[in-house]
């Protein structure tokens, strides 16, 4: 069932939850600002031009992208030179903006939820992979390079 384990899947449920917020929630909740559409979309657009050059650099470094593996390579450069996991980041820059394209600012609760899931089933057992295999390298690496930002 390890396979099932996957960021992807933990974002597919907050963004399905995110939709049934915004049919569910009450109109007096809803913002229904113009404005709101377009940070929404620049959010999801961030999102996945993050998640592209964050899988690209790996793929470059010829290393996984598939959380439970182990790494070949401490990939510092590109976008992991700016945040550690930008692939996260990204997942969390689409589950915001939909919630604004989708006018449910309570979905927005989500957000910090669905990060704090990532971080506990996915961040920390890389962290700890990645210490144990680059040692130096990798207390260098995450004392010059924050977690998300």
């Amino acid at each position: 069932m390890k396979w099932i384990d996957i960021p992807p899947v933990w974002l597919l449920l907050a963004v399905a939850t995110t939709w049934q917020i915004s049919v569910l929630q009450p109109q007096v909740l809803a913002i229904g600002h113009p404005m709101l559409d377009l940070l929404g979309g620049l959010l999801v657009g961030a999102g996945l031009v993050l998640m592209l050059l964050a899988v690209a650099e790996m793929r470059r470094r010829k290393t996984t992208v598939i959380p439970h593996k182990e790494a070949d390579a401490l990939v510092t450069t590109g976008v992991f030179a700016r945040s550690r996991n930008p692939i996260y980041l990204g997942d969390a820059l689409v589950l915001a903006g939909l919630a604004l394209r989708w006018d449910a600012p309570v979905a927005l609760m989500l957000v910090p939820l669905f990060m704090a899931t990532l971080i506990q089933r996915f961040i920390l057992p890389e962290e700890n992979r990645l210490r144990r295999k680059f040692h130096a390298d990798f207390a260098r690496y995450c004392e010059k390079t924050r977690r998300w930002l």
